[in-house]
């Protein structure tokens, strides 16, 4: 469920270092990621009505950050051998 209010952003909050795989088939670090001016990560899923209701503004968005030198990173973290629509070749699709 969608919180109706999230907590402020710590702009300062520096991220811990990771590694997951990617939809492209390689792995991916904070540091391939981060941008100039920062990185914004987001955890969503393909089946959420949520981002399916806003997916074309978050892509806006993500390119305008990306235009002031901030990144962007989705990081699925369902199980989706339980939730088969956030599949890694449906993530890809989306």
């Amino acid at each position: 469920m969608v919180s109706l209010n999230p907590p402020v952003c710590d702009f300062d909050w520096k991220a811990p270092d990771f590694n997951l795989p990617g939809v492209d088939g390689r792995n991916w670090k904070l540091a391939d990621v981060v941008g100039d001016k920062g990185l914004l990560v987001m955890f969503i899923c393909n089946h959420c009505p949520y981002v399916q209701s806003i997916i074309v503004d978050l892509v806006k968005t993500v390119d305008k950050l990306n235009r002031h030198g901030v990144d962007t990173v989705a990081i699925m973290s369902n199980n989706w051998q339980k939730s088969p629509d956030d599949a890694p070749d449906k993530m890809l699709d989306f």
